[in-house]
């Protein structure tokens, strides 16, 4: 098989999981409690179908991810207060949280100080796929 037909399995069992997490999600809650009117949906469908928002919407998840990791680390005492502003420090900037927030993802709170040192140090890279790495996440519009 050769190794486009590999990405291309990879790639669809990657999607049939992520249907399969949707489907054992159940239902979304729903947004609002009442009935909207066409104009309603209209203007909603041009705030939350603009790019600016999904740019602020990402921001918001890096910020929670961040958020959530830095408490657990800090109250579970797997990182000291210098390394938890360490950390905020690197948090400042929209990339910087992109970038943090993603390495907090992949890394168990138990790494925090590692984490924390390789920000002090200047060696936190963004992660960037290696020839030959699994696919990575895309978010795919339903």
């Amino acid at each position: 098989m050769g190794k486009n037909m590999a990405d291309q399995n990879d790639q669809l069992q990657m999607n049939e999981m992520l249907d399969d997490l949707e489907q054992a999600f159940g239902p979304e809650l729903p947004f609002i409690e009442r009935e909207l009117t066409e104009q309603q949906l209209a203007v909603l469908a041009g705030v939350f179908g603009d790019e600016g928002y999904q740019h602020y919407l990402q921001d918001q998840i890096n910020r929670q991810v961040i958020r959530d990791y830095l408490l657990n680390a800090r109250v579970l005492g797997y990182i000291d207060d210098e390394h938890v502003a360490a950390l905020m420090h690197r948090a400042a900037s929209t990339e910087g949280r992109a970038v943090l927030s993603l390495h907090m993802v992949m890394r168990s709170v138990e790494e925090a100080w590692d984490l924390a040192g390789e920000c002090m140090s200047g060696n936190l890279q963004v992660l960037r796929p290696v020839a030959g790495s699994p696919p990575q996440l895309e978010l795919i519009p339903s």
